[in-house]
């Protein structure tokens, strides 16, 4: 019973706060377009404040881990090969190869990750570790993807590669985290009134994100495109963690490391997939189906697997 409280603990709150983002939008207290602002704001500035805090107030030097980054590098890739291939052999629908692929393997890493972790242990400081080894690599892959698969002629070329890279350069959450780590080998100190001032952005960062996705959820457009979107969701939420988790505790990665590990591996997909396929010439339906069958669905999945890694006493 024990385990299964600490569990309910770690997850309920997040997915309540979801539900109330949900509410506020049906009762019209919020509406699309402050939805939209508020996203957009929580990606450009708490997000990364938030994760430059934790990572500059720690000794990154102690922090950092080669074999724990190549773990999550090397774990992202293989899944994003392996559904790519397998659905491009059994899915009958072609055209859905992209947006499939794309739903299984893109967690919603810098935003329901840093939140379950911030619920467990207060800061996120290997959050961004992961971060390093797969937001990247998510974000090539979905552009290599979306551009060979798809309705019309899709063809990947230099000006959409070098398109992808300079928005990765230009991603908020990966120069936060670079610009936290400088300030964390430089040992910089700031002064209380820039301390408090990061830290008042700082806890905004994760029940603004998550009033967010609450509010965006678009409830009819789960029930088209239902059978790719639950073989999706089975994917991503179950098949995914029960091939890698056990890897994972294989490997020795235990406490924070593993919780993001498990984020990484079974949590909803992210809403910014729906962005890029529809963007890039694919209908999009399946992407915003799976993101909202993976957002309800993790609720129960992911209460499951924290109290197994809790009654194994790895977290």
């Amino acid at each position: 019973m024990e385990h299964l409280i600490f569990s309910l603990n770690a997850t309920i709150p997040i997915f309540l706060t979801m539900v109330l983002g949900y509410l506020f939008k049906q009762s019209r207290m919020i509406d699309d377009s402050f939805v939209k602002t508020l996203n957009k704001f929580n990606y450009k500035v708490t997000l990364p404040v938030m994760l430059f805090e934790d990572l500059s107030g720690v000794d990154f030097t102690m922090v950092w881990d080669v074999k724990y980054v190549l773990f999550c590098f090397g774990v992202s890739l293989t899944s994003i090969v392996v559904i790519w291939v397998l659905s491009g052999l059994l899915l009958k629908e072609k055209d859905l190869i992209g947006e499939f692929t794309q739903g299984c393997y893109r967690s919603s890493a810098a935003v329901l990750g840093l939140a379950f972790i911030q619920n467990i242990y207060g800061t996120s400081s290997m959050a961004p570790l992961m971060i390093i080894g797969t937001v990247p690599l998510y974000n090539v892959m979905a552009v290599i993807l979306l551009s060979f698969t798809g309705p019309g002629e899709h063809v990947l070329n230099k000006e959409s590669l070098k398109h992808s890279l300079i928005d990765i350069a230009k991603n908020p959450i990966i120069i936060s985290i670079l610009l936290g780590i400088i300030a964390s080998l430089l040992k910089l100190d700031f002064i209380p009134i820039v301390d408090k001032t990061i830290h008042n952005f700082s806890v905004m960062a994760s029940p603004l994100a998550l009033v967010g996705l609450g509010a965006g959820f678009e409830g009819r457009k789960a029930l088209k495109k239902i059978r790719p979107t639950a073989v999706c969701a089975a994917t991503k939420l179950l098949i995914i963690p029960a091939l890698f988790l056990p890897l994972a505790l294989h490997m020795g990665f235990t406490g924070e490391k593993l919780v993001a590990i498990l984020i990484m591996l079974g949590t909803a997909t992210t809403p910014s997939s729906y962005i890029m396929a529809k963007n890039m010439g694919h209908e999009g339906t399946l992407t915003s189906s799976t993101v909202v069958a993976t957002t309800f669905f993790s609720s129960i999945t992911l209460t499951f697997w924290m109290f197994i890694l809790r009654y194994l006493g790895t977290i």
